[in-house]
């Protein structure tokens, strides 16, 4: 919930604040404003709650505080990219599936019950799927319209 409500309100200050100041209606550089500010949000999660978020990948996955890391530095990473024209596009790509490929621990962490912020198994579970199923839907459209179409 956290991460929709930074992309909604950084895209509404952003598109307000750059029509006050260029007096354009340019909704693309406002959504790629507010992902980029969601990536960075989330990527300190990364790094704040990696023990609960190492929770989320199944045992058969090795060096899971190192995957953790690793992922905080994409969504870093791709915070940057969609700022810089020349790889802008190959870097939305790339975020799409980045959220693609994330879901299934999404989903994992949501039939285990794992509360990654306590690193505990007393999360929302299965019904959380209800909203972040959704919601990473919206991130991949959002990303396709604010940076690759446009």
């Amino acid at each position: 919930m956290k991460p929709l409500l930074i992309l909604i309100s950084v895209f509404l200050i952003s598109l307000v604040s750059i029509i006050l100041l260029s007096g354009d209606y340019n909704f693309a550089l406002a959504a790629r404003i507010a992902m980029s500010a969601m990536l960075l949000f989330t990527a300190i999660a990364h790094f704040v709650f990696a023990k609960g978020m190492s929770m989320m990948l199944p045992d058969f996955i090795p060096y899971k505080t190192a995957v953790i890391w690793l992922t905080g530095f994409i969504e870093i990473a791709a915070a940057i990219g969609l700022f810089i024209p020349q790889i802008r596009i190959i870097t939305a790509w790339l975020l799409i599936v980045f959220f693609i490929l994330i879901l299934p621990a999404n989903i994992y962490a949501a039939t285990k019950q794992i509360d990654y912020q306590k690193g505990t198994f007393d999360g929302k579970g299965t019904t959380y799927l209800y909203f972040r199923i959704p919601l990473q839907l919206l991130f991949i459209v959002w990303v396709y319209l604010s940076a690759i179409i446009n």
